[in-house]
């Protein structure tokens, strides 16, 4: 399980160094095999390769009659990179979803159980500010009523 908010920096070469608390689970769990996509609210999804296949065959899956199923399918699937963590256990984010993701030097890596979210920590900062507004004002589904914390 991946979970915690860590700060990583983008280096010159557009890689960041996955955080040392997470790097022998990646090697054990995917051999360092990372799926990398966008996501709705402009981040980046990281997926250790396993995680990803389970989802990817469920996006595979959909029937792609509807606009809604074939526009996620064209996002998840389209944009899916694969990012092979090297021995000193950084990534290459690629060119494009750097830019899709608006990330400068300050990223926020945020642990979300099987996957990671890359965010640029600036719009993280903002979002979750808007977030933490957001739920005082907000009903919650009835999935989340029943959550006891």
């Amino acid at each position: 399980m991946f979970r915690g908010v860590n700060s990583v920096s983008l280096d010159s070469k557009g890689r960041i160094a996955i955080p040392t608390r997470y790097r022998e689970d990646l090697r054990t769990q995917c051999e360092g095999r990372l799926i990398m996509t966008v996501d709705r609210d402009h981040c980046l999804l990281l997926y250790p390769l396993p995680a990803w296949e389970i989802i990817e065959a469920k996006l595979v899956a959909l029937p792609s009659f509807t606009p809604q199923t074939r526009r996620l399918q064209r996002l998840l699937i389209g944009h899916a990179t694969e990012c092979d963590m090297d021995g000193a256990g950084r990534i290459l984010v690629p060119a494009p979803l750097r830019t899709f993701a608006a990330l400068d030097k300050d990223i926020m890596l945020i642990g979300q159980g099987n996957k990671f979210e890359l965010w640029d920590a600036g719009t993280w900062d903002t979002r979750r500010t808007e977030w933490l507004a957001q739920t005082d004002s907000e009903d919650l589904p009835a999935e989340l009523q029943s959550l006891s914390l």
